[in-house]
Order: structure tokens, then C-alpha cells, then sequence
């Protein structure tokens, strides 16, 4: 079985990257992180795609790193590779892909959402989750810390004293205490319908001022002293575009349509 399913819905622009291990609730071990850095690339490459939703089969979204493969004499030597490898590990380009990915990013949670799973969730731009879900930055139990780039997904979206006592804790919270935390952008008791509908009505913008938006707020995060100048590239490139001419004739006629997206 394929770890990792994408499905497309080309009618409507939005494409699903489903984990797809439900016997093992949906835990990532390394051809998971491998498939989902590959599914993100494939996505990238396709213009027709609008928004990414992301989700887990078997009514749960991902248990964590699967310890089992972790702990596999054969791939000790993979991991410790990773860690001292420059650049970014596999283990954080899983959760960081979808930040890159130049097209909003939904993630549908629903029964757990531990360890990996968080840092795969904020690797998101918007998250849902049910209340009862189970969340946990969990690596403290196995005595190690939570490395899937949660120092930059989470910034700007927890407070870092918060952030500090989940991941010195490891504590098992629900849903509802995520969205408090501010882990969590929507509560619905159907997360995975919810993104659809929300992923549906960005379909109807233009993708190129989608792109230009998510750079401008991911520089907000990480180089707050080039925001100002972010905003008047990216303005400029889109007035030069071909969508913003389509965005103005689809504020006044619904049915205009959106050329394939110019940016990344």
C-alpha cells in the first residue's frame, strides 16, 4: 500500500495528499516522508492546482513517526545522515514542503494528530480539527525533540510559552485546547468537509495573488524588516500579470476564469 495517495479533483483545482496508513493510524516512517516531499513536488509542478488539502485515511490524521522503522537497525545510519546533512533533514522537508508549496495548504484533522503529525499540521497554512481530536508534541516522551522544523511552522501561530510546556510536557490535549493554543485555525465536528468548502470558495480567486499573499505573511514571519518591501514586489508583479485583469472581470462576472498560475 502507497503511504502517501494524492487525489485530484481537476474540476475544481483542489487536490487531496492523503496519509494512507490507517493500520498504523497513519504514523510517517521514512517512505512516508519521502512520498509526501515527492507528492508536494508533483503539486508544485501542476498549475491547474489551486489548494491542497491535507488528511489522513481510517477517520485519524497521523499518530506520529513510526518508531518501529525509526528504530530499524537499517535505517539508524539513514537518520543520523539526515541529522548532520546540511541543509534541511527529510524530516523537516516533510512538514516544510507544504510552506513552499505556492498554493494555500488546509489540513483536515481528525482522531489523532501527535508528534509528527502536529509539525505536519502546522506545516499547513490553515487548520481544522474536530474537538474531541488528540493532539501532542510528543517527542519528549522518547526523550528526544520535536525536529520536523516546528522552530519556524510554529511561529506566529503559538505563543512560545505555550509552545515551551507542550513540548517539555509531551501532554495528550484535545482539539479544543489546540484551538486555544492557537494550534487549531477551525473547530467542526467534519474537519475534512470543512477545508473542502473553504479550499472551494479560494478556488474562486486569483492563484497568483494567492502566492503573492502567502510569501508576503511567511516574510511577516521569518523577516519581519522585509515585509514592506515584499509587499510592493509582489504588487508589482501582479499588476503585471495576466490574473488581476481576470480578478477585476470576475468581480463582475462570476463565470470569468483564471489563467494557470504565473508565480511560485
Amino acid at each position: 500500500m502507497n503511504p502517501i495517495e494524492i487525489e485530484h479533483r481537476r474540476e475544481s483545482g483542489v487536490a487531496t495528499v492523503w496519509l494512507n496508513r490507517p493500520d498504523k493510524k497513519n504514523a510517517v516512517g521514512f517512505d512516508a516522508m519521502r512520498a509526501l516531499v515527492a507528492a508536494a513536488g508533483k503539486l508544485r509542478a501542476d498549475r491547474s492546482v489551486r489548494a491542497v488539502v491535507l488528511a489522513g485515511r481510517g477517520g485519524t490524521f497521523c499518530a506520529g513517526i513510526d518508531l518501529a522503522d525509526l528504530n530499524n537497525p537499517a535505517n539508524r545510519k539513514t537518520a543520523v545522515w539526515e541529522l548532520i546533512k546540511p541543509g534541511r533533514s527529510l524530516f523537516q522537508a516533510a512538514a516544510l514542503v507544504w510552506q513552499d508549496l505556492p498554493v494555500p495548504v488546509l489540513c483536515a484533522v481528525e482522531g489523532h494528530c501527535l508528534g509528527a503529525g502536529v509539525q505536519l499540521a502546522l506545516g499547513a497554512d490553515i487548520r481544522f480539527a474536530t474537538p474531541q481530536s488528540q493532539w501532542a508534541v510528543l517527542e519528549a516522551r522518547w526523550g528526544i525533540v520535536p525536529d520536523m522544523g516546528i522552530s519556524r511552522t510554529a511561529q506566529g501561530v503559538v505563543r512560545q510559552d505555550i509552545l515551551r510546556e507542550l513540548t517539555y510536557s509531551g501532554r495528550v490535549f484535545s482539539g479544543e485546547q489546540a484551538a486555544d493554543y492557537g494550534l487549531v485555525t477551525h473547530l467542526s465536528e467534519q474537519p475534512l468537509a470543512a477545508a473542502y468548502d473553504l479550499a472551494a470558495e479560494l478556488a474562486q480567486r486569483s492563484p497568483d495573488a494567492h502566492v503573492g499573499a502567502k510569501r508576503i505573511v511567511q516574510t511577516m514571519q521569518h523577516k519581519p524588516r522585509k515585509t514592506l518591501r515584499m509587499e510592493k514586489i509582489w504588487q508589482l508583479k501582479l499588476l503585471l500579470g495576466k490574473n488581476q485583469r481576470r480578478a477585476v472581470k470576475k468581480d463582475r462576472n462570476p463565470h470569468t476564469e483564471f489563467l494557470p498560475r504565473q508565480f511560485d
